[in-house]
């Protein structure tokens, strides 16, 4: 039998970053949380995603596959990868939205092309709005492999946005 491993990370408290996040546009938000000035969500500190990409409408997040993430049959949990895609998406989401307009996920659709193991290393996904309006946006996805390029899964989402009361 194997012995257990151990992991820790560390988060900031996630009231303060909402805070934060309903100040600015969300452009301006998600361009200030990749040059450091404010610190990355909790859900992004849990898993060791990063965001390395903004502009309006397009957000790239980075994943490094790790073993504590895998399935019983020895591959990524395809929960790890639906969430880095709903990040990716839901952030190209944000970048469109003005000061104080929140959003939410109303549906997520994955779909999965080949497995993810620690042997892919570092994966990219990058997440692009389709169309944003007042009351709801949608957007699509996709996790590539950095080294080769070859896709491994896709996604679209709808997303629900709320203006401020």
């Amino acid at each position: 039998m194997q012995l257990a491993s151990t992991r820790t990370y560390e988060w900031h408290d996630p009231a303060a970053l909402a805070a934060a996040a309903a100040a600015v546009p969300g452009l301006e938000f998600l361009r200030r949380v990749v040059a450091g000035e404010l610190p990355p969500p909790p859900i992004a500190s849990l898993l060791g995603m990063e965001i390395v990409e903004v502009a309006p409408s397009r957000v790239v997040f980075a994943l490094e596959p790790a073993d504590w993430m895998f399935n019983p049959i020895g591959s990524v949990h395809g929960g790890v990868a639906a969430t880095l895609l709903d990040s990716a998406m839901g952030c190209a989401v944000h970048t469109t939205l003005p000061a104080g307009t929140a959003y939410t996920t109303s549906d997520l659709h994955v779909r999965y092309l080949r497995a993810m193991t620690v042997q892919t290393g570092r994966v990219r996904a990058t997440g692009t709005v389709v169309q944003s309006g007042r009351r709801q946006a949608t957007a699509e996805g996709r996790i590539e492999a950095e080294a080769t390029g070859k896709i491994i899964a896709t996604a679209t989402t709808g997303c629900i946005v709320m203006p401020p009361a």
